[in-house]
């Protein structure tokens, strides 16, 4: 019977304590996991820039600074305002949940009455409206965690933006894997984060600036609310723009305006539905491709880990999994490489 060899022994030692403390300290990271992916991804959306702002002479800390604080006016606080804007109004989505349901029960009735079956009946409107209450809190939940996380992504974020060539050099030395598969995985990294941090809701921005209008024009109550829900919904395979049009066109139908509704519901399919594929043939396939699939289990998985900012997030974390299966698979694929 062959002996481990000490030298063996020590090594597996050493793994499974780098091992154990990893996932540790995982563990206690993973409520501001959304700071950590924040800042690897404002960090490769302002590389280039970085890099110009040096090579005219900046100072790192400097120029740092003042990527940084683009980043806070331009991106975090209108998402900061789109957010307390939703929070602020879970109130009226509960009571619009409410008023949804008791209209299309309305119109459930004439149905009734030829097909001679209670359906109605078995639509409980508060239970609906719990629902739909628990679901949007869960979505705009964690303020404590999210102030943290800010603050940890712009700590981690600055110390990347001047320290990025040790970075670079560090990741080379400690990923066990080749020069090839690493410049593989940065380059397709790089190209993800783009699409989903920067296409993804560029395209919802659009569509819902295009739902917008119809919701002024035609006179939808509480519009730049329902902007808001277009534009997550949007993010939202198979879901899309409806989540927004259609309880406002059900809304304009139970108060009486029966041409606005129609109008409302023509405009959504025909306008914000087409511009959907033109906008995202604009811009998402000049990015990485990412499969529809993809981007509702990274929905599914984002939320639940993230919160709202997990509808950007899951389906780049999902991503950047296969990525690094595809790289493990091409790394040590043959026969020989393997355990």
């Amino acid at each position: 019977m062959n002996k481990l060899r000490p030298a063996l022994v020590r090594q597996i030692f050493v793994l499974l304590l780098i091992l154990f403390l990893g996932i540790l300290i995982f563990r206690e990271l993973v409520p501001y996991l959304t700071g950590i992916l924040g800042a690897i991804t404002l960090y490769v959306l302002m590389a280039s820039w970085m890099e110009k702002l040096l090579k005219k002479g900046w100072k790192p800390s400097v120029a740092a600074g003042v990527l940084m604080f683009g980043s806070f006016i331009g991106i975090l606080i209108p998402v900061s305002g789109i957010i307390i804007m939703l929070t602020s109004k879970i109130g009226k989505a509960v009571n619009n949940s409410e008023m949804v349901v008791s209209a299309i029960k309305k119109q459930l009735q004439h149905l009734e009455e030829y097909v001679g079956y209670d359906i109605t009946g078995a639509i409980d409107t508060s239970a609906i409206s719990g629902w739909v209450s628990e679901k949007l809190q869960n979505l705009a939940g964690g303020t404590f965690n999210v102030f943290v996380a800010v603050g940890l992504m712009y700590f981690m974020l600055y110390f990347m933006l001047i320290n990025r060539e040790k970075m670079k050099t560090a990741l080379i030395d400690y990923i066990p894997l080749g020069k090839a598969n690493l410049s593989t995985i940065a380059k397709e990294s790089n190209l993800l984060v783009k699409s989903n941090a920067l296409g993804i809701p560029l395209v919802a921005f659009v569509q819902g600036l295009i739902a917008l209008i119809g919701y002024l024009v035609l006179g939808v109550p509480d519009p730049f609310f329902w902007f808001g829900i277009t534009a997550i919904g949007s993010m939202i395979p198979f879901i899309g723009t409806a989540i927004g049009i259609a309880p406002t066109t059900i809304l304009l139908f139970a108060d009486g305006q029966n041409w606005q509704g129609v109008a409302l519901l023509i405009y959504g399919i025909v306008v914000v539905g087409s511009t959907d594929n033109l906008i995202r043939i604009m811009v998402l396939d000049r990015l990485a491709k990412v499969h529809t699939l993809i981007t509702l289990v990274g929905v599914i998985v984002g939320v639940q880990i993230f919160g709202f900012i997990g509808l950007i997030f899951g389906p780049l974390l999902v991503s950047l999994f296969l990525l690094i299966l595809k790289i493990y698979k091409k790394e040590y694929g043959n026969e020989n490489d393997r355990l």
